[in-house]
């Protein structure tokens, strides 16, 4: 077994390697054992379209249905779809199977208990169960059911968005994954204009990787809308669609600490708290304290900060790389789907162009989320480490999750994937000249440990 799956929010791991049926059936019964002994009987199960979702799915329901938990399965979907189930069943608990962004002999597991995120050390003691062979001894068996929750979600989101008069055109590439079984029917449903890219369902993701937060992933709808210059809007969702990045109408990529700017203006009021990564731009704490509302920085990680959004009870949070969590009207996941009806919403009444919404938030020069492959999880933990060692003896920072690196002009960011063998960085400073003066501080130092390409 290899326990190095079993990350901060989820379980993940190479199918081929990781993901053994023995291994798998072993994981459905660490989760069914602890439901049973919490006094949870039953869960939903659903999984993305990879080409090994199914035989994922079949051996953890196989390992859940042996310790006597009742399994509802509610197909093939994107994984906000599974945690409306949360909220719109008496089921509590769920798995959604999935890779998300990451390459395609990759999946792993998102699991759900009580409705509330299930991660950190409920995910260890997981873990735990599996090597004491520790599992709950059942006299009965589970039984399986098929249960729809589709219908109700597109039915529950065209009654919550609300349009206004002005008419907005988008382009949507769904990148042959999850999304396209369901947006494109939501924004017909809603008659939105809409021109699919990529929607069609194709689990070898033969036109671009279902990766939004990477720009060349974004080359396609980018070119095009810079081509056609008709579009008011571009939307790019993830793999399993709980993310999306935002293209304005002239072609810009939106990051979405930035949309999350937008957001803020929209909806928050005085003395809301926003909780938003450590990823996330200076220029999105200036405008959440222009609304005399609270900015509160934290770990990167969905169900993170899902779960620092129910203990402040923030109405609104995000993260640098796409997941928003809305709990105005919303249940306070992630759902890429419908964060982008909303800003369809909002610039249905506004108006203002997605990009001259933008020119409202201050400027700063950034990168976007920097990638450096490491040969395993070792060599990364292990450098990054040495590097936060380095810096906080000469700098002010913040590490509450990796290294933020305080500088008047800026600050860089340096942290260990919870998700791949990767180091993540991120720069940002007022000018150009500063970024650049951060980015050879920090890439200076990394590379004393290796050979590193720096792609960006």
């Amino acid at each position: 077994m290899n326990k190095n799956v079993f990350r901060e929010y989820d379980i993940r791991g190479i199918v081929d390697s990781d993901f053994k049926e023995a291994f798998v059936i072993n994981l459905g019964k660490s989760f069914g054992t602890y439901l049973k002994r919490r006094q949870h009987y039953k869960v939903s199960i659903s999984g993305d379209i990879r080409l090994t979702t199914n035989k994922l799915k079949s051996n953890f329901i196989n390992g859940l249905l042996d310790v006597g938990i009742d399994v509802y399965d509610i197909g093939i979907l994107p994984t906000p779809v599974n945690y409306f189930s949360l909220f719109n069943t008496d089921i509590v608990n769920s798995v959604q199977i999935t890779g998300s962004h990451n390459p395609s002999e990759y999946n792993g597991f998102k699991l759900s208990f009580n409705k509330k995120p299930f991660f950190g050390k409920q995910i260890q003691e997981l873990k735990e169960y599996i090597i004491e062979n520790n599992f709950f001894n059942s006299n009965k068996m589970g039984a399986l059911y098929d249960l729809n929750v589709i219908d109700d979600y597109v039915d529950f989101i065209t009654d919550d968005i609300s349009l206004g008069n002005k008419k907005i055109k988008c382009i949507m590439d769904c990148g042959n994954a999850t999304g396209g079984i369901i947006a494109p029917q939501l924004f017909n449903k809603l008659n939105i204009e809409i021109d699919e890219l990529f929607c069609d369902i194709d689990s070898n993701f033969p036109n671009h990787h279902p990766d939004p937060t990477v720009d060349s992933n974004l080359s396609d709808i980018v070119n095009i809308m810079k081509d056609k210059k008709n579009y008011d809007l571009g939307i790019a969702y993830d793999g399993d669609a709980d993310r999306f990045v935002a293209i304005d109408e002239k072609g810009g990529i939106v990051r979405s600490d930035i949309l999350m700017g937008v957001f803020v203006e929209d909806i928050i009021s005085k003395d809301d708290v926003v909780v938003f990564d450590v990823k996330c731009s200076r220029a999105l704490d200036y405008v959440i304290r222009k609304q005399m509302a609270i900015p509160l920085m934290w770990k990167t990680g969905h169900s993170l900060i899902k779960n620092k959004m129910i203990d402040t009870k923030s109405k609104f949070g995000g993260e640098m790389s796409g997941h928003l969590f809305f709990s105005d009207r919303y249940f306070g996941y992630d759902d890429g789907i419908y964060t982008s009806l909303r800003l369809v919403e909002l610039l249905s009444k506004s108006k203002l162009s997605l990009s001259e919404l933008v020119l409202k938030i201050p400027k700063y020069y950034s990168t976007p989320e920097i990638r450096i492959d490491c040969k395993n999880d070792d060599e990364k933990f292990l450098i990054v480490n040495e590097i936060k060692n380095h810096f906080m003896s000469k700098y002010n920072y913040n590490d509450i999750d990796g290294l933020r690196i305080e500088f008047d002009f800026g600050w860089g960011l340096i942290r260990a994937s919870n998700t791949q063998p990767v180091i993540v960085c991120r720069f940002e400073a007022n000018s150009n000249k500063k970024l650049d003066e951060i980015k050879n501080i920090i890439f200076n130092k990394i590379s004393e440990y290796g050979d590193f390409k720096f792609e960006f």
